[in-house]
């Protein structure tokens, strides 16, 4: 795990732009899994900018609410599409955003994941994380190798979601996912986080036990996994300094 501290979220973000690029220009038809939420805008709109060549990639969405109608203006549906896919020249066909109308669920989990599989695995997933360690919606105490499924959302998820709603009481309970051990199948992953109300996650995720009551720890166990960080998000980190000394210290052949 390498641990990435900037100046901002600006800043940060372009780090994971970066990443991104060089994979989309060395493997055109890279298969990228993708977040939603406000964590990942500004990496959306660096890599519109960037003006990079998305007509072999295909995108496979981390999760989405169930029973919202798929135009609702809170569907992740919704936010991949006016937050990135309209702006970029990606195939339709190739773009994958889990059904959260889906006749059977349980169904449509397993061909998700066969879906994935098919596709190659996934070269680089683009996460962030909650206030309680979350990633994707995998709930503190998820089990670290679930795979894509229905979960239930915590009432803190819901209240930290609310915003993007009208009222609480229209955030849905429940959720498709891929799961931590789906994540995990990534070649690479890239974590967002930013402002001091993720410092206490991050710190958990990156220095603490490995343990299901903080999703995010499970990161801890995959070979190429780098977490972007801001000043306030990184604050709780103890080696921080360390952190900072080892970026600014690479050899020429690991800048990116």
């Amino acid at each position: 795990m390498e641990i990435i501290i900037q100046p901002t979220p600006e800043a940060a973000t372009a780090v994971a732009a970066r990443l991104i690029a060089r994979l989309l220009r060395d493997k055109p038809d890279a298969v990228l899994g993708l977040a939603t939420g406000s964590t990942p805008l500004g990496l959306y709109r660096q890599l519109i900018a960037m003006k990079l060549d998305w007509r072999r990639v295909t995108t496979f969405n981390l999760d989405e609410y169930v029973g919202l109608p798929r135009d609702h203006a809170q569907t992740y549906h919704t936010f991949m599409w006016e937050n990135l896919f309209r702006h970029v020249n990606i195939a339709k066909k190739n773009v994958h955003i889990p059904d959260g109308n889906a006749r059977d669920i349980p169904k449509f989990c397993a061909e998700y994941e066969r879906r994935i599989r098919d596709a190659g695995g996934i070269d680089l997933q683009v996460l962030g994380i909650g206030t309680d360690g979350h990633i994707g919606f995998n709930e503190p105490t998820s089990s670290l190798a679930s795979r894509t499924r229905i979960k239930t959302l915590t009432e803190q998820t819901r209240r930290d979601n609310a915003r993007f709603f009208n009222s609480p009481d229209e955030v849905p309970y429940h959720c498709i996912t891929m799961g931590i051990g789906t994540i995990m199948d990534a070649r690479q992953i890239v974590l967002l986080a930013f402002g001091p109300k993720k410092a206490k996650a991050i710190a958990e995720a990156v220095e603490g036990p490995i343990t299901a009551m903080n999703p995010a720890s499970a990161l801890q166990l995959h070979p190429v996994t780098k977490v972007c960080l801001d000043e306030p998000a990184a604050r709780r980190l103890k080696k921080a300094d360390y952190y900072r000394w080892v970026y600014h210290h690479k050899p020429d052949w690991q800048q990116f």
